[in-house]
Parts: C-alpha cells; sequence; structure tokens
C-alpha cells in the first residue's frame, strides 16, 4: 500500500527510514556522493511503500505553481512492480490535487520505466550528480 505524506506530517522513525533509502541508493549503490537530503524535502509530498520498517520504494512530489514535481523515486526490492505501483499512485495523487502536467528529470537508464507510464523525454540529455539525465513530462 502506498503511504503520501507532506513533510510535517511524517514520524520521525519514518523520516529517517526514507533518507537511509534514499542514500542506499542515490550516494552508496550509485557511488554518488552529493547532498542528498535537501531543503526540497520540507515543502513535498513523500510517498512510499513499507513494510516492516523497510522502505520498499519511495518518490516525492513538489507542487509548483501550474506543474508538479516527482523526483527521488526509488525501489529497494527490485522487479517486484514497487516502482510502477508508487508511481501510478502518485500521478493519481497529482491528478486528484488538480495539476495535469507533471516533470521529472530521469536518469536515463530509467527512460523506459518511465515512458510505459505516459513520460515523455524531450530536450538534451545532461550529466547531473555525475550520472546522466534527461528531461521527461507527462501532461493528462
Amino acid at each position: 500500500m502506498v503511504i503520501i505524506k507532506e513533510f510535517k506530517e511524517l514520524t520521525n522513525c519514518e523520516l529517517v527510514d526514507i533518507f537511509k533509502a534514499r542514500v542506499m541508493v542515490f550516494v552508496v549503490e550509485q557511488n554518488c556522493p552529493y547532498q542528498e537530503v535537501d531543503d526540497l524535502d520540507k515543502i513535498s509530498y513523500h510517498a512510499f511503500i513499507k513494510e516492516n520498517d523497510e522502505i520498499l520504494a519511495y518518490l516525492r512530489i513538489i507542487f509548483k505553481d501550474d506543474y508538479a514535481i516527482i523526483g527521488r523515486v526509488i525501489t529497494t526490492k527490485r522487479s517486484m512492480g514497487y516502482g510502477k505501483e508508487i508511481l501510478k499512485k502518485a500521478i493519481s495523487f497529482i491528478k486528484d490535487n488538480k495539476y495535469n502536467h507533471i516533470e521529472i528529470e530521469a536518469q536515463t537508464y530509467a527512460i523506459g520505466f518511465y515512458q510505459k507510464c505516459g513520460f515523455i523525454p524531450y530536450g538534451n540529455k545532461f550529466i547531473m550528480d555525475g550520472i546522466e539525465h534527461i528531461k521527461m513530462k507527462l501532461d493528462m
């Protein structure tokens, strides 16, 4: 089950579990030292799937003036469908909040995953924190 909470609604334990999972994937696994935890966390909605105090999937949603941004998408248990489940729930949540345009900065290895959910790449590939990315969008 996907849980979506504003930053202020997260428990201390949930926040620690989320940060541990994000650092494990983005910093340790990808060997990419950068400031993973940032001030955007404070203005984000945090979506996660959790089982026995372990984050299985996570993403954050930031609402801008007329669009939403999905970022920090991870799964810690891969090939189990958690990524698709959490992304679809986030899209639905964004739509329910009356936004109909979503943007992401996807790592290029994940382009196919996002395309299966309706996202379209645009612009040129770019390097962010040493990893190749591309902007993608979804208009609903």
